[in-house]
């Protein structure tokens, strides 16, 4: 006798009777009622209160980024009325323009359980190469290709050693922090090159309204970053590496194509970054600045992305990049030593990597631990990934 097949969990049974839905047994499942009323009471379910969530120290933990900004911008503001006017805060958008675009870079590498230490450098090398171009005379459009060019190639390198050679990734990015840093010096002969241009002169001080260009910039890749990481198949495998190489290489990703991409794009967004920072200081400095590194990391571990991978989060960087920002300048604006930021800034991340204990896991991607089966002969109508219409059926 043939056997109807039960419902798989997550689908309602198809029937005529509105309220209730019956098993292949014959013994009647819960009520579309209760149903309702269950997911009421879930934790973080719609008719949830606000008293619950804010009782949970996760929900504390998932907007600490957001939380910290508020209240560093009410202690600033009551200690120098002049932090909320709104030319110091253009000017601390316009700041945290180049640290964000950073920021964003480094989430993509972060995401894969990895880190790149060499994001500053190539930003210098960037910065170099575009003084070395305007020094000879090249038209500014190709400097700044070769800017975006010559950070991007440190990327690569970065993610040829890691993804093809298999090296860990601490040790590749350690190593080009320093060949990226000596690179710069050599190109520059150790010199700092002055660049005069009404372009870049608008580009660091001209915008639309009070937006500066460089925070349009930056808002753009951050827009960017967000379509590409969570709404196309590639976000999909730079999550899934994250989360498990192992399982992610089972349902047929690439983790070395994946590693080469993310550290491809980080090198890449550190070239717009130097292209900024040329912007912004009128010279390109071959001298490394190893804050942006620190606060680069710093950001994203404060806008609550994994150092393990496998979570992401694009707003939260942007605004740990702010929150840093703001801190640097509200301490300037009270008067306190530069000597001390370092320090707050220690602080602070310490702070939130506590935080962040109590930050509920999300669920990482159902990936499979063993080898894939044969290709059925249609494809599973449940399972969730793009990959499964040219893969093994992961279910």
């Amino acid at each position: 006798m043939t056997q109807t097949p039960t419902p798989s969990a997550g689908r309602r049974a198809p029937t005529s009777d509105p309220t209730t839905a019956t098993s292949s047994a014959g013994t009647t499942t819960a009520t579309t009622t209760a149903d309702t009323s269950a997911a009421a009471t879930v934790p973080g379910g719609p008719s949830q209160s606000w008293t619950h969530r804010l009782a949970d120290p996760s929900f504390w933990a998932d907007w600490a980024a957001l939380i910290g900004l508020v209240v560093l911008c009410v202690i600033f503001q009551i200690g120098n009325s002049t932090f909320l006017n709104i030319n110091n805060i253009q000017a601390m958008l316009v700041a945290a323009s180049i640290l964000v675009v950073l920021s964003l870079g480094q989430t993509f590498v972060i995401a894969t359980a990895g880190i790149d230490l060499s994001i500053a450098s190539a930003m210098t090398l960037g910065a170099v190469c575009f003084g070395s171009a305007f020094g000879n005379g090249q038209p500014l459009w190709l400097c700044c290709v070769v800017a975006v060019a010559g950070s991007a190639s440190v990327g690569l390198v970065n993610g040829l050693l890691i993804g093809v050679a298999g090296i860990t990734d601490f040790i590749v990015t350690l190593g080009t922090l320093s060949a990226a840093a000596g690179a710069a010096l050599v190109v520059s002969n150790g010199q700092p090159t002055t660049i005069v241009d009404r372009f870049l002169l608008r580009l660091s001080t001209d915008g639309i309204g009070r937006i500066g260009w460089p925070v349009l910039v930056a808002a753009a890749l951050a827009v960017l970053s967000h379509v590409v990481l969570f709404h196309t198949r590639f976000g999909t495998h730079v999550l899934a590496v994250g989360g498990s190489k192992e399982a992610a290489t089972a349902t047929g990703i690439s983790v070395g194509r994946i590693k080469v991409a993310v550290y491809s794009i980080s090198g890449t967004v550190a070239g717009v970054g130097a292209i900024l920072l040329v912007a912004r200081i009128g010279a390109s400095e071959p001298a490394a600045n190893t804050a942006f590194l620190l606060n680069s990391v710093a950001a994203v571990v404060l806008g609550g992305v994994s150092l393990f991978g496998g979570r992401a989060t694009i707003i939260g960087p942007v605004l740990g990049a702010l929150l840093l920002t703001a801190l640097a300048n509200g301490l300037t604006l009270l008067g306190v030593s530069e000597f001390y930021q370092p320090i707050a800034v220690g602080v602070v991340v310490v702070v939130a990597a506590l935080i962040r204990r109590f930050q509920k896991r999300a669920p990482r991607p159902l990936l499979p631990p063993e080898a894939p089966r044969a290709l059925p002969s249609s494809r599973c109508e449940t399972c969730p990934w793009p990959s499964a219409r040219s893969r093994p059926c992961a279910t």
